[in-house]
């Protein structure tokens, strides 16, 4: 399986003129978005809480989270975005994809764009 990046900026909510951009790893296995803190930090977002999440290798690392603006393919929206090490690569869940109507094409591991929002799952 090849690896899908796709640009993307962050912002925050209180301050849009201001913003973030970087490329960010597409993880259909992560529920939330990842940004290293210092960025963050620097758009004047603060922690809003705190999430426990479990990693590949099945350990598990308390972390802060807040909630930005992503934008990405043209589409903007509420996320929750995980206060990652400074070094990290950022990080664009599958949350943030299905809340625009992404996906990732499992053949070409391209982003596509569905015809419509899901509102449900499919029987």
């Amino acid at each position: 399986m090849g690896i899908t990046q796709v640009t993307a900026a962050v912002r925050n909510p209180a301050r849009p003129r201001k913003l973030w951009e970087g490329l960010f790893l597409v993880d259909t296995g992560a529920v939330d978005c990842m940004v290293p803190g210092k960025h963050l930090r620097a758009l004047g977002l603060r922690p809003r809480g705190r999430r426990t999440y479990e990693l590949a290798d099945g350990s598990e690392v308390t972390l802060d989270v807040t909630v930005a603006e992503v934008e990405f393919m043209g589409e903007k929206v509420g996320a929750t975005v995980i206060y990652g090490p400074d070094d990290a690569e950022p990080i664009l869940g599958v949350t943030a994809l299905e809340s625009v109507g992404i996906e990732v094409d499992p053949r070409s591991q391209r982003l596509k764009r569905l015809p419509a929002v899901r509102l449900k799952t499919k029987r």
